[in-house]
């Protein structure tokens, strides 16, 4: 089955059954075609049966300070962050692989951890003591809830209003929808048309998807003289819009087709 399929399929199914390492595996083979996801599913089972212990501290240290996994503060909008061979490869990553990282490595262990989408820091809570959260980023340093406060504050300032629900699990459909978010920004920042692409097409197969990502996928597509693949996808978006936003997905997608004669 081709990456974007296969993703699509995963991502339709219960937030329980949704496979996160492969599904993060799939997302990286869109930039590297030839990526073996079977073959990087062994380097992960490889990599937790290196664990000394399935437990939080033990998963922690070895991956931290004996593999020595690291947030790659210098180059942190890197691609290769957002990719979860790359990350195994290069033992760097961005709060959000890393933790995908310790989650799945995690789960072989039978140690369970969950992502928590705080604005502008992705972090982990131990499920076994919800009380406990983990910053895969800063070297698997472990916080209490008002831990997580204090960083909040010293991202967003002091006076940044913080709600307890930041603190909340996330499923895997948010944890892959923040990390195509993340590659929009870099690839809209840098210039890489053909790659911000695929980025909106998956965004688009997320079940719950806004009609405004068909609408970016379209504007994507227009720009890379795909004139009436943008034209459907502007339809698509105007169903899912309706009113004045919705007529004007319309008149963009005759003007689009007129440009196919």
């Amino acid at each position: 089955m081709e990456a974007t399929e296969r993703f699509a399929e995963l991502v339709s199914r219960p937030e329980a059954e949704i496979e996160l390492d492969e599904a993060a595996l799939l997302l990286a083979a869109h930039a590297r075609p030839d990526l073996d996801v079977a073959h990087e599913l062994r380097r992960l089972d490889a990599l937790a049966a290196g664990c000394a212990a399935p437990t939080l501290d033990a998963l922690c240290r070895y991956l931290f300070v004996e593999l020595g996994f690291r947030g790659d503060s210098r180059n942190y909008y890197d691609p290769r962050n957002s990719y979860l061979d790359q990350v195994v490869s290069r033992r760097l990553g961005i709060p959000i692989t890393l933790s995908i990282l310790a989650m799945v490595v995690g789960s072989r262990l039978g140690v369970p951890l969950d992502g928590v989408g705080m604005p502008g820091h992705f972090l982990l809570r131990d499920r076994v003591d919800p009380d406990l959260f983990v910053d895969p980023f800063g070297g698997g340093t472990q916080f209490d809830a008002r831990g997580c406060e204090a960083m909040f504050h010293a991202l967003h300032g002091p006076t940044a209003p913080f709600d307890p629900a930041f603190l909340e699990p996330v499923g895997p459909r948010v944890v892959l929808g923040r990390m195509l978010a993340n590659l929009r920004s870099v690839f809209s920042s840098n210039g890489d048309r053909a790659s911000l692409l695929w980025v909106l097409q998956l965004r688009t197969v997320l079940p719950g998807a806004p009609a405004e990502d068909r609408a970016d996928l379209a504007a994507g597509l227009a720009l890379l003289g795909r004139f009436g693949d943008a034209a459907a996808e502007y339809d698509a978006a105007a169903d899912g819009l309706g009113g004045s936003l919705g007529e004007e997905m319309r008149r963009s997608a005759t003007r689009l087709r007129a440009r196919l004669n």
